[in-house]
């Protein structure tokens, strides 16, 4: 199994002294936060994508080329890129050239992604957005595998042979499709045989799992083989300690300014106590042993290979997150990298075959066409 640690870069007053950190010192904690993780050993650093209150994520690919230049080995991740608010093209320019400086170092996880005010932002409809999303996800794998792209377009001007730059490091960059609570998501990424990445933050598992099992279903439905089928997963939340106790004592101020944000923002409440919201989601909050008894019950309903952590402290003394991801690090991973095997393919730069042919790679036609 591999282990991600990702920031949606959340600007909210701290739960217990109410006080907001400066922006400026917000994105040096994101900075620090990366470097951290890959000190851990963690495999990935994840930075999202939004566009309104109370995030400072808008520009994921300036953040993760300062993380690419802090650091050597970890993996970076969106989390996700809302392709259905973004010119592809656009889009392809900024990765492509983030993907040439870390060395091959970017995963995408691309999504439709939520909420009112980005959408109004961006002037997308709820009608449209999916099928912006489609295409725009069309036109970006078209880019990255073909020196000239011709599309006729809906959502952005036609292409025509048209080239764009630079030219792809990675030949081409692994997509994962982002899925909160929605089939569509899951039938587009079966279809390209992309893997899939499970939001499991809000909700307790049911809903999730019954859209990995129609991700799996849609696999096969489009003739590919399941043994190459990759999952991941997120967590809604992370505090190890030693016992169980100490962990609900520390997390309890970060659950209860959460829920007040949940309820002053007029959004929906699903767990009104910390320990409901423990028992039925996929938080991470316990002993070493409860964690990781947590994360094999999910894996039963998800096959998942792949894991993310908040890589942010939340709320919780900056030390004590510390401690938890270190926790985290030395008892929880070794035994679930052994218990759980790692996705199927390797974890590294995708690069072409030797070879003039590996200067053009054709675009596979999806089996359903």
């Amino acid at each position: 199994m591999r282990f991600l640690a990702i920031t949606l870069i959340v600007h909210r007053p701290d739960p217990v002294t109410g006080v907001r950190k400066p922006t400026y010192d917000r994105f040096r904690e994101v900075l620090d936060s990366a470097v951290l993780a890959e000190e851990l050993g963690f495999d990935g650093f994840g930075v999202g994508e939004r566009h309104e209150r109370p995030f400072l994520s808008s520009a994921p690919t300036v953040v993760l080329s300062h993380v690419a230049a802090l650091t050597r080995r970890i993996r970076l991740f969106t989390a996700v890129t809302t392709l259905s608010l973004l010119d592809p093209v656009r889009a392809y320019e900024d990765y492509a050239t983030l993907d040439h400086l870390s060395g091959g170092r970017l995963d995408l996880i691309i999504g439709k992604g939520n909420g009112t005010a980005q959408r109004e932002l961006f002037q997308v409809t709820p009608e449209d957005q999916w099928e912006r999303n489609a295409e725009s996800h069309e036109v970006f794998r078209r880019i990255w595998r073909q020196d000239r792209v011709t599309a006729d377009t809906r959502f952005r001007p036609p292409l025509k042979d048209a080239e764009v730059w630079p030219r792809p490091y990675q030949r081409p960059v692994r997509v994962w499709h982002g899925s909160a609570t929605s089939k569509e998501s899951v039938d587009l990424a079966a279809r390209y045989g992309a893997p899939l990445f499970s939001a499991n933050v809000t909700h307790p598992i049911e809903p999730y799992a019954e859209l990995v099992r129609h991700y799996r279903e849609r696999w096969e439905h489009y003739g590919r083989d399941p043994a190459g089928i990759a999952v991941g997963a997120g967590s809604a939340g992370l505090c190890v300690t030693r016992t169980s106790q100490e962990a609900l004592d520390l997390y309890r101020p970060v659950f209860e300014s959460n829920l007040a944000f949940h309820r002053d923002a007029g959004l929906p409440v699903l767990f009104d106590t910390l320990e409901d919201f423990v028992a039925r989601t996929s938080a991470l909050i316990g002993s070493p042993e409860q964690v990781i008894d947590k994360v094999h019950r999910y894996h039963e309903q998800f096959g998942h290979s792949v894991l993310h952590v908040q890589a942010d402290a939340g709320g919780l003394p900056g030390g004590r997150h510390r401690d938890s991801l270190e926790l985290f690090q030395s008892e929880v991973a070794p035994v679930l990298r052994r218990d759980i095997p790692d996705p199927p393919f390797p974890w590294a730069p995708v690069l072409p075959a030797p070879g003039p042919a590996a200067e053009s790679v054709p675009d596979p036609v999806p089996a359903d066409r």
